[in-house]
């Protein structure tokens, strides 16, 4: 739980904001984290449960690019080699490194291929 934590990037917020224990009480809801720290914990989860398909729905939207640019890494790692991976994001660099991207306007798929044949 600790390696995860540190991967997410909640790690120090643990040991300096909930007394260091894995103890510490969250309020219902996560509201006594902020939504960046409630999109990292469930980032955190998903590391831990080795999941075959991975939804991702704005998930990286309350945290800064330093922190986002580091999840994206992860997502490539071999912790997740082998996940499929559903990302739905407005962030351009969260898409970069996709194998497809289905771009929706409208409720309609107005185009559908590579990152770098849709940047084209």
């Amino acid at each position: 739980i600790w390696q995860a934590l540190a991967q997410a990037h909640l790690k120090e917020h643990v040991v300096n904001n909930m007394g260091g224990t894995l103890d510490a009480e969250i309020a219902e809801g996560g509201s006594n984290l902020s939504s960046g720290q409630r999109q990292l914990v469930c980032f955190a989860r998903a590391l831990l449960r080795k999941t075959k398909i991975l939804v991702l729905d704005e998930a990286t939207s309350s945290i800064d690019l330093e922190t986002d640019e580091a999840v994206q890494a992860i997502l490539r790692g071999s912790d997740f080699h082998g996940v499929t991976t559903i990302t739905i994001a407005h962030r351009l660099n969260t898409i970069m490194d996709s194998d497809r991207v289905l771009v929706m306007s409208q409720g309609r798929v107005a185009e559908y291929d590579t990152p770098e044949n849709l940047l084209k």
